[in-house]
C-alpha cells in the first residue's frame, strides 16, 4: 500500500470518532457468550451503563418496562439474514431505532443504533408527514408484542384517479396532504397513522379504545376546497382484528389482509366498509386466476367488440355503431365489462385493448360498408381509454388501420373523455389534429360531467358531442336535466358539432330529443350492444323497414 492509500484508509479510532459525532453506536450480540458489545456514542443513547459490553439480562433491564419485550426480541436468535428493526427506549434516553442483521448461521447479530430523529427523514411520507409503509409495519409489529386485542384499519380514497385526471397530480397531492393532516390530528401518536399506498392510509389501535373505523371516516370525509373546486372525499374502509402477544401474526401479513378487506369494500361501491374474513382469501385467489385468464384472453382472441346502434333521430336510420369490449371466457361465458375493464386497467392492458378494439372494429365496419352500400355514411365509434391519447404511436396506428381497411375519411370515430384533454389542452389539441389529419373523426364523450371550459371546446377539433346518459334518462322527470340536454344540443349546433344522446331507453325520450333538435340517439330503447353478427342483422332489418325499432317504454 502506498502512502496515499494508507492516508485514506479507515482506522478504528476514526470510525469511533465518526460514530460518536453522529450520536450513533454499533452493537454486536453473541447469544452463545451472552454478550452484547457496543462501540460509539453509547452515553447519548442511554447505553452508557452497558458499555462496552453487558449480558442479555442487563440489556433488557435497562430498557423502559413497557419496551422490555422488544429488547428481548433483539436478543432472540434468528436465521442468518433475518433483519432486525426495532424502536426501543432505554431509561433516561430518547427513543432509538435498532437496525441490524443476523449473521453466521444465526450465531450472532450486529447492527447500528441511533436516535429515532436521525432516521425520521426516511421513515416519513414526504407528502403527508405520516409514517411510510415500511415504518408502519415495524410499529405495528412492536405494538403486537404486547398482549391484548388490536384492530388494524385501512382506508382507500375513492376516485383518486378521477381527481388526478380533473385537477392534475399536483392539486390532487394537495388533497392527500390535507387528508394526512386530518388523520394525524384525529388519532394519538400511538395509533401510528401512516400512508401505506398512493391513496391508502392505515392505523393500528387497541381494540375498543375508540371506534376506529368511524373516527377514521369522520376525519377523512370532511369536505375541502382545492384550486377553486369543492372536494367531497369518500373512503372505502377495511379492518382486521388480531390478538397481540408472542403468537401474534406478522404485521406485514395483517396489512395484506386489511387491504383485501379494503378491496372488498370498494367492490360494494363508494364509501363501503368490510372486515377481513377467510372468504376474502378465496376471492383473492379467484382474482389471481382471472388476471391470468385475462392476459391469455388477448392471445386466444377472446376479447371482441359488441356493437350498439346509433340512430339518426330525424330519419330513424341506423347512422353507426359504438364498439364496446366484451370477453367471451371459455368457462365463465360472457364476462361483464365492469368485471374485467378495471382489472385490465390495473394490469396496464388498456392500450393493448384500445388497439385491439380499433383494429377489429375498423375491419368489421369495412366489411359492412362493402356488403351494404345502402347504409350510407355508416361510422363506428371506438373509445380511447384514459391516457391513451398520449400513447406513443397512437396517430401512426390510426393511420395504418384506416389505410389497411380502406375506410372512408371520418368513418372511424374516436371518443375521448373531457378529463383526458383537460390535463394538457395544448398537447391534446395537437394530437387531436393529427388524428383528424390521419382520417379519424372525433367525439367528446360524457360531455357535461367534467371540468371543461367552453373556450377549450371552441378550439379543439371535435365534430361530435356525446351527452352523458344520466341527463338523458332523467330529462322527462327532471327539469334541470332537460335544460342541460337542450343547452348541449344548442351549443353543438352553434359550434357546428353533431350531438349524440346516450341513454335513450324509450320512444318518449327519443321524441323529447327530436323536439330539442338532437341529431342522434343511442341506448337500450333501440338495442343493447350486439355481437357482430347480431349487429348486422339489426342493420339489415333497419334498412328493410326504413328505420330502427324503438321501444315504446322502458321495461
Amino acid at each position: 500500500m502506498n502512502n496515499r492509500s494508507r492516508s485514506l484508509a479507515w482506522d478504528a479510532t476514526t470510525a469511533i470518532e465518526a460514530l460518536a459525532a453522529a450520536d450513533t453506536a454499533l452493537w454486536i450480540w453473541t447469544p452463545s457468550e451472552d454478550q452484547m458489545r457496543f462501540t460509539g456514542a453509547t452515553r447519548a443513547l442511554g447505553l452508557g451503563p452497558l458499555a462496552p459490553e453487558c449480558s442479555g439480562a442487563a440489556f433488557s433491564a435497562v430498557a423502559v418496562p413497557q419496551d422490555r419485550a422488544l429488547a428481548e426480541k433483539i436478543l432472540k436468535p434468528q436465521e442468518e439474514g433475518t433483519e432486525v428493526a426495532v424502536r426501543l427506549r432505554m431509561r433516561d434516553a430518547e427513543t432509538c431505532i435498532w437496525r441490524g442483521v443476523w449473521l453466521e448461521d444465526g450465531l450472532r447479530a450486529a447492527g447500528v443504533v441511533a436516535l429515532e430523529k436521525r432516521f425520521s427523514a426516511s421513515e416519513r411520507d414526504r407528502l403527508t408527514g405520516l409514517l411510510d409503509r415500511r415504518t408502519f409495519i415495524a410499529r405495528a409489529a412492536e405494538a403486537l408484542t404486547q398482549p391484548g386485542e388490536y384492530e388494524l384499519v385501512a382506508a382507500d380514497v375513492d376516485r383518486l384517479r378521477r381527481l388526478n385526471e380533473a385537477l392534475g397530480h399536483e392539486r390532487a397531492d394537495l388533497v392527500l396532504a390535507a387528508l394526512g393532516s386530518r388523520l394525524n390530528a384525529a388519532f394519538s401518536q400511538d395509533a401510528a397513522a401512516a400512508r401505506v399506498g398512493e391513496d391508502e392510509f392505515a392505523i393500528i389501535l387497541p381494540r375498543g379504545a375508540v371506534a376506529a373505523a368511524e373516527r377514521l371516516r369522520e376525519a377523512l370525509e370532511q369536505p375541502l376546497r382545492v384550486a377553486g373546486f369543492d372536494i367531497y372525499p369518500t373512503v372505502s374502509i377495511g379492518a382486521v382484528a388480531v390478538e397481540g402477544g408472542p403468537d401474534a401474526p406478522d404485521a406485514a401479513e395483517l396489512l395484506r389482509r386489511v387491504e383485501l378487506a379494503v378491496e372488498h369494500a370498494k367492490s360494494a361501491g363508494r364509501g363501503g366498509v368490510a372486515a377481513y374474513g377467510r372468504a376474502l382469501e378465496s376471492d383473492s385467489l379467484s382474482r389471481l386466476a382471472l388476471e391470468s385468464d385475462l392476459r391469455n384472453a388477448f392471445v386466444r382472441g377472446e376479447i371482441e367488440p359488441f356493437y350498439q346502434p346509433i340512430v339518426n333521430l330525424d330519419t330513424g336510420a341506423v347512422a353507426g355503431f359504438e364498439a364496446l369490449a366484451r370477453w367471451r371466457h371459455p368457462r365463465r361465458g360472457l364476462v361483464p365489462p365492469d368485471e374485467f375493464l378495471g382489472l385490465a386497467d390495473e394490469m396496464g392492458l388498456m392500450n393493448e385493448l384500445g388497439l385491439l378494439m380499433m383494429t377489429q372494429s375498423a375491419r368489421q365496419l369495412a366489411e359492412w360498408l362493402q356488403r351494404h352500400p345502402g347504409a350510407g355514411k355508416l361510422f363506428c365509434s371506438v373509445n380511447l381509454s384514459v391516457g391513451e391519447i398520449e400513447r406513443p404511436g397512437l396517430v401512426e396506428d390510426v393511420a395504418r388501420v384506416i389505410a389497411e381497411t380502406g375506410l372512408p375519411r371520418g368513418a372511424l370515430k374516436l371518443e375521448v373523455t373531457e378529463s383526458d384533454i383537460m390535463r394538457d389542452t395544448t398537447r391534446a389539441a395537437d394530437i387531436l389534429k393529427q388524428l383528424r389529419d390521419a382520417g379519424a373523426s372525433l367525439a367528446l364523450d360524457d360531455f357535461g360531467t367534467g371540468f371543461s371550459s367552453l373556450s377549450y371546446l371552441a378550439r379543439l377539433p371535435f365534430d361530435t358531442l356525446k351527452i352523458d346518459r344520466y341527463f338523458v334518462l332523467t330529462m322527462d322527470t327532471d327539469e334541470g336535466s332537460a335544460k342541460i340536454v337542450k343547452s348541449v344540443v344548442n351549443l353543438g349546433r352553434d359550434l357546428s358539432l353533431e350531438v349524440v344522446a346516450e341513454g335513450v331507453e324509450n320512444a318518449t325520450l327519443a321524441r323529447l330529443l327530436l323536439d330539442a333538435q338532437c341529431h342522434y340517439g343511442q341506448g337500450f330503447g333501440y338495442a343493447q350492444p350486439l355481437p357482430a353478427q347480431g349487429a348486422e342483422v339489426y342493420l339489415n332489418e333497419s334498412l328493410a323497414d326504413g328505420s330502427a325499432p324503438i321501444k315504446a317504454r322502458s321495461a
